[in-house]
């Protein structure tokens, strides 16, 4: 969808302005909210486990998450967001607040509403097929 398209390349100008990419934006926000091992971030985000920690390899070296072992064998990983990541994070978070104030300036309540109503229903609809098991050719 051509809306898809432009939505991504707005999002990847507000990232690429604090030297982040849209993955790692919403990695920070999940790690800000509390999710914060590999386990977690992988189930949420769904994101399989070579990417996910490359993306979080990325972000401590930005210095954007700090990562502490821990467990008797010190292979569990929690990871941290920083001062610089939180402060990074909301001001991609702010960018992003004020272009969904411009794109629906003029939407009423009530269509912003309906909206919400359908892409909720959407997403559940795509949830439900996700998990629908696939046959065996």
């Amino acid at each position: 969808m051509a809306i898809n398209k432009v939505q991504q390349t707005l999002l990847q100008r507000m990232t690429k302005q604090q030297h982040l990419t849209v993955s790692e934006w919403q990695l920070l926000d999940h790690i800000g909210g509390g999710e914060n091992t590999q386990e977690i971030l992988a189930q949420q985000t769904r994101l399989d486990t070579s990417t996910l920690s490359r993306q979080l390899k990325g972000l401590v070296a930005k210095e954007m998450v700090s990562k502490e072992a821990i467990g008797r064998d010190k292979r569990q990983l929690v990871y941290s967001i920083t001062p610089a990541g939180t402060e990074t994070a909301a001001t991609i978070n702010s960018a992003f607040e004020a272009l969904s104030d411009e794109v629906f300036e003029h939407w009423s309540t009530d269509e912003r509403n309906l909206l919400q109503i359908l892409l909720n229903r959407l997403d559940k609809s795509m949830d439900r097929q996700r998990n629908v098991k696939k046959p065996l050719a």
